[in-house]
């Protein structure tokens, strides 16, 4: 009978060498070369591999993996399909081929599902191929693989595949020998008994303790009759585990086991520690495909969400001692970054209520270098003890997230956002008045004027009035109107001056006077460019950085302290980057400053300026026919510079007439120097964060306990931050006309 060979073709120096032969159960064979370049044809290079096989060149397939893939196996049938398979393979570490005889492969795949593809998937009956690793010819390929296959419970399995996959299969084939046998030692019986599970699990038997406590453990074969039996019991005036019996013969078929009976959370959070330290959001399902992959043990979900949840515990430490150590690392916190603002309040039973930490590198940035503009938001923890996350943000002249505080409390409430706030104010001691781009609703509206008074603007989040608008408006209007409205919206809030202000809201008032009688009652002067009195530098909406997102949802499940950690360590990382980064550049604005302002140089070469009136310089050209420029104001009335402190280019005609530098009429904020200071602290790590959760707390901090809420049944509700075009189709009834329903629940008569 024919042998279905397998061929490993590993790439060195741009040519493929180094090919191995070998059947499914590969017991050795003799090594070859051969060399392909882009000139070799698919014909050359079968007639070579018929000459080696001693297989027929006209009933040979071959198979081979795409790079990166090993489930999908795509079969080469022409020159443009081995020409293909070539280039896919020119940056690959191997290329693995698969060579059958046509007999073999009718035999193999006569048993599975036809296929209109020439596409193969490794869980149809497809044989793994070996790669042979490194540039030697003569390297051992004792570790074949073989395949677990699916395949119809009553169909014959071919006489070359055997339904264990070797590679996973060695990982208990080292357990079979973890019990020796009587006068085997082990240091405690925590280690006897999982070293008894691992046996179980490489022999395929189940078992059941007869005694089983602190000096002697006893078990025997779980099945009727059969006679195996182990006893361990401590060693006389030692703490060794002593083997005293062992009787190794089964009778039993060691085949028919529960599902899940033999995973137990210990044994299966044991597997799973090494696997979460590289894949932290390992998803329970993939755990119990893999276990049933590895190890031919079947697990459900909750069983392998709960080992997740134990090994998890294990490697990040417990939740519910983490916040016992919250007074330990502020204190750290304040040590060893002197400025910084690490302070957290409980509750009269002691249990956390809140958590504030500013870094001094933050705060000592913000007030350096950065624009007094700070975007408030807030990110839902989805914790073991649910939580939501306030953070102030602030914008580098590159338009980079800066972090400059967060807090951790129990709701976003308005009560909590006034302690934020207080707290922020202590911490940035700042005597320039701030804007604040934050949402209007949860309280912030109240708690922004009540802690900054006058010293601070409030520019409405404009996405969350657009979402606002939508939901309120939603079933008076079709999907078309609603879209055009919010489109005028827009155009309302980004219009610079009155004129274009007015005329979109007219626009807007021609679709609906509700929704014009909506947006005048919504406080324009709170958000639209035209009329609000603060500097905002054209940033509209609170949900600025989308980076600081992604940490929150990287480390959202973590235990509070370990939280902290990681917000400190990627906080550090971004900084030190944008360091060296900055050290970089050599113009005197950043980067994209730069850009932006020869862009408004190349305009206003074809400008004119007329004779000035003062400070006013009237200039002709451009899209608008006149502009009137006053130089000493820096403000032009298309309203440009003063929203981005940038001059336009109507300004820039004028700073040239006057024989000056554009550069000098730019904001600091933009320039390479209010960069570096901005970065200029670095935030300092907190050492032996690893060992304070196995430290007892120092005496006299206070003891906090956690809160008392915990996370809610079904799945966690994620903050979502969507596209600005967020209308969803409404229903439109086509009997009556009206929204919200069809034809079929349409009531009309």
């Amino acid at each position: 009978m024919a042998t279905n060979k397998v061929i490993a073709i590993c790439q060195s120096g741009g040519e493929f060498v180094t090919i191995k032969d070998g059947s499914l159960s590969y017991s050795g064979g003799d090594a070859f070369a051969i060399d392909i370049d882009q000139n070799t044809s698919m014909t050359d290079f079968k007639s070579e591999l018929a000459e080696n096989f001693g297989f027929g060149l006209e009933t040979m397939t071959l198979k081979y993996f795409l790079p990166g893939n090993k489930k999908t196996l795509i079969t080469i049938s022409k020159d443009k399909d081995f020409i293909r398979m070539v280039n896919f393979s020119s940056d690959a570490g191997t290329v693995e081929i698969f060579v059958i005889p046509e007999e073999a492969a009718a035999k193999n795949l006569s048993i599975l599902p036809a296929s209109r593809s020439s596409w193969t998937t490794a869980s149809e009956g497809v044989v793994p191929a070996i790669c042979a690793a490194g540039d030697g010819v003569e390297e051992d390929m004792t570790n074949d693989f073989q395949i677990e296959m699916a395949m119809p419970d009553d169909s014959p399995l071919p006489c070359n595949f055997v339904l264990v996959d070797q590679r996973h299969h060695t990982a208990i084939q080292q357990w079979e020998n973890v019990i020796t046998g009587v006068d085997q030692r082990f240091n405690t019986f925590i280690e006897f008994r999982d070293a008894l599970h691992k046996y179980s699990v490489a022999h395929g038997f189940a078992y059941k303790y007869k005694k089983n406590d602190s000096h002697r453990v006893s078990v025997k074969c779980k099945a009727q009759g059969c006679p195996w039996r182990i006893t361990a019991s401590r060693l006389s005036t030692t703490q060794l585990i002593c083997i005293k019996k062992m009787n190794p013969r089964h009778t039993c078929e060691r085949a028919v086991i529960k599902p899940g009976y033999r995973a137990t959370r210990g044994w299966v959070r044991t597997i799973l520690k090494e696997k979460l330290k590289a894949f932290p959001d390992y998803k329970p399902k993939d755990i119990a495909e893999d276990i049933k992959k590895e190890y031919g043990i079947q697990l459900n979900y909750s069983q392998a969400w709960r080992a997740k949840e134990i090994a998890r515990e294990q490697l990040q430490g417990s939740y519910k001692e983490a916040y016992s150590q919250l007074p330990l690392i502020c204190e750290k916190i304040k040590e060893t970054n002197p400025g910084s603002i690490a302070t957290f309040t409980t509750k009269e039973d002691s249990s956390f209520h809140r958590l504030f930490i500013s870094f001094y590198a933050s705060i000592s940035g913000f007030k350096q270098g950065s624009r007094p503009l700070l975007f408030l938001d807030n990110a839902i923890l989805n914790s073991k003890y649910q939580g939501v996350m306030l953070v102030a943000t602030a914008s580098d002249a590159e338009d980079g997230i800066f972090p400059v505080a967060f807090a951790i409390v129990d709701s976003e409430t308005e009560e909590n956002w006034l302690w934020f706030l207080e707290q922020l104010k202590t911490a940035l001691s700042e005597s320039r008045i701030i804007t604040f781009v934050a949402d209007f609703q949860n309280g912030l509206k109240n708690a922004i004027a009540q802690v900054f008074e006058k010293d601070a603007h409030h520019a409405y989040c404009l996405r969350q009035l657009a979402e606002k608008l939508n939901v309120d408006l939603k079933g008076q209007f079709s999907h078309e109107a609603r879209r055009y409205m919010l489109n005028d919206f827009y155009s309302v809030a980004y219009a610079t001056t009155p004129e274009g202000y007015y005329s979109a809201l007219e626009n807007i008032k021609s679709i609906s006077p509700d929704a014009y009688n909506w947006v005048i009652e919504s406080e324009p002067h709170h958000w639209a460019n035209a009329l609000f009195q603060g500097e905002r530098y054209n940033k509209m909406n609170s949900n600025f950085g989308q980076d600081f997102y992604s940490w929150v949802s990287e480390t959202h499940e973590f235990p509070i302290t370990q939280m902290i950690d990681e917000f400190r360590a990627k906080m550090m990382q971004s900084i030190y980057t944008r360091q060296v980064e900055s050290r970089e550049w050599v113009t005197t604005l950043t980067p994209s400053n730069e850009e932006k302002l020869q862009k408004e140089i190349e305009l206003a070469q074809s400008l004119q300026v007329s004779s000035p009136e003062g400070s006013l310089f009237q200039v002709n050209g451009g899209e608008s026919s006149v502009s009137l420029v006053d130089i000493n104001q820096c403000d032009c009335d298309c309203k440009i510079w003063r929203l981005t402190g940038l001059p336009c280019s109507h300004a820039i005609a004028v700073i040239g007439c006057i024989e000056k530098s554009p550069y000098e009429y730019c904001s600091t904020y933009l320039t390479v120097e209010s960069q570096r200071l901005m970065y200029a602290e670095s935030i300092q790590p907190v050492p032996n964060m690893d060992r304070m959760m196995l430290d007892d707390p120092p005496e006299g901090l206070v003891c906090v306990t956690p809160p008392p809420t915990r996370r809610t049944p079904g799945r966690p509700k994620m903050k979502k931050i969507e596209p600005l075009d967020m209308i969803k189709r409404q229903l439109q009834c086509s009997k009556c006309k009206g929204l919200g329903h069809n034809k079929k629940t349409c009531k009309a008569t």
